[in-house]
């Protein structure tokens, strides 16, 4: 095993280092467009948890659009094993599997990546792929701050590859009709739009620091992050609720619902103030290390007036709206409501009781109004298959430029609530106003050999 890794790193920081540094190799002289019947080959990239989500949609869609899940990576080799029997399971082919992405990277037959790896590692791992000529499928929120998100899409123009975000609403049908009814007029003028994050979540603990498992890239799991002795609450899936890694559920659930807000509102552009507050609930600081606020609420103004509410209650709580929604979006129009429930939606006109228009699951659900749960996107990961044989952008149901813009909202909205003030913000140089305090939190410092570069 020592070898092998010795292996890697020499020739990966040899040869993939040469791609890294987006020398004369460029990305455009890399299979630019894929013909029809060619066959895309996949790697996807952090295994655990949405990973094996994405190694089930790259497997499903084999036939259909003629993928090839080839390689498996994480930093935590201990998931090898178990991952490779589902790809071996729906396949029937073994994958490769490497614990260092650029190692990935540097495989000439590698098309595509797909990300699900902790949001501190989104920007570098993207621009690095586009720099070695991979497109790129990206989980939410696109990346950990707001100079990364602005990397993501230089490097995705600049090396001339398709980098889509994971925001999965984008091509749900029946969210997408009702996004249709609502740009038509159907409630109409909309001039609010309110994003839920109703997610209770019990206390994961505290424990002291120790020695990583022998199974763990330690260093490479920290990344482009501070340097911070190892521990186990901080790692697997806990890193979503310390700053360093993660930007608490207001980015982590919360992104798919802003990014519907935001859609349905049809802004175009990032706001021009937020403020947000809350703190920690119902979890005390001795029984655990959680940083990131589990009760939060969040009001941006868009310069049209438009106002976006945003509320992530981490404790117990009721529903919103007629359905008890916990996880989705309130619009608010002239002429009435609309509600959207997962994969269902339903109009209400001014202060009548019963729907006047609705999705065909809505319709489905009956008087009962049965909680119906979005479906797992499978859409969305063969829309990008179908943007890389196109070799167009637009093909994509979301851009890197799309899903930056939705990711932005949770972003700020965490440096208004680590500021503790109303914030104004500048959409041209993506700077906050007359507030320097405020714009050290848009980037980070970043540990020797995982810059986020200024110039990608």
């Amino acid at each position: 095993m020592t070898q092998r890794r010795e292996f890697i790193k020499k020739s990966v920081l040899g040869t993939a280092g040469i791609a890294m540094a987006g020398m004369s190799m460029s990305a455009k002289s890399y299979a630019s467009i894929l013909g029809a019947n060619d066959r895309i080959n996949m790697a996807v990239i952090g295994i655990r948890g949405q990973g094996s989500n994405h190694i089930n949609q790259w497997c499903a869609l084999k036939d259909n659009r003629n993928v090839r899940l080839k390689t498996l990576c994480d930093v935590d080799e201990q998931y090898f094993s178990e991952k490779s029997k589902i790809v071996i399971e729906k396949t029937g082919v073994t994958p490769l599997t490497e614990w260092d992405m650029r190692a990935v990277f540097d495989d000439p037959e590698i098309d595509g990546v797909s990300f699900a790896v902790p949001n501190h590692w989104h920007a570098l791992g993207t621009i690095w792929a586009c720099q070695a000529g991979k497109h790129v499928y990206v989980e939410k929120p696109a990346s950990h701050n707001v100079f990364e998100g602005r990397k993501m899409v230089e490097a995705a123009r600049k090396y001339d590859r398709r980098v889509q975000v994971g925001f999965q609403n984008r091509s749900i049908a029946n969210v997408m009709e009702a996004m249709e009814f609502l740009h038509a007029g159907g409630i109409g003028e909309v001039y609010m739009a309110r994003g839920l994050c109703y997610k209770p979540r019990n206390s994961f603990g505290r424990v002291a620091d120790s020695n990583p498992p022998a199974s763990l890239h330690y260093d490479q799991w920290l990344g482009p992050a501070p340097y911070q002795p190892y521990n186990e609450k901080k790692v697997h899936y806990n890193w979503h609720w310390h700053w360093a890694t993660g930007n608490g559920d207001t980015g982590n659930q919360g992104p798919h619902q802003f990014d519907v807000a935001r859609w349905g509102l049809n802004a175009n552009e990032h706001p021009v103030s937020v403020y947000s507050s809350g703190d920690i609930y119902g979890v005390t600081k001795e029984e655990c290390s959680q940083e990131t606020p589990n009760t939060q609420t969040s009001i941006f103004k868009y310069a049209d007036g438009k106002t976006l509410e945003f509320e992530t209650r981490g404790r117990y709580t009721n529903g919103e709206a007629s359905l008890g929604i916990k996880i989705g979006n309130v619009f608010y129009g002239t002429d009435g409501y609309l509600e959207v429930n997962g994969s269902s939606w339903r109009a209400f006109k001014q202060d009548e009781k019963e729907p006047f228009a609705m999705s065909k699951k809505s319709q489905e659900a009956g008087p009962s109004n049965q909680v119906l749960a979005a479906p797992g996107g499978a859409e969305h990961y063969a829309n990008f298959l179908d943007a890389i044989r196109s070799g167009s952008n637009e093909t994509l149901h979301c851009d890197i430029e799309e899903g930056f813009i939705s990711s932005t909202l949770p972003l700020i909205a965490n440096v208004s609530y680590l500021t503790g003030r109303q914030l104004h913000f500048d959409g041209k140089t993506e700077k906050f106003i007359k507030d320097k305090e405020a714009d050290k939190l848009l980037t980070r410092d970043y540990r020797k050999g995982f810059v986020v570069p200024n110039q990608v």
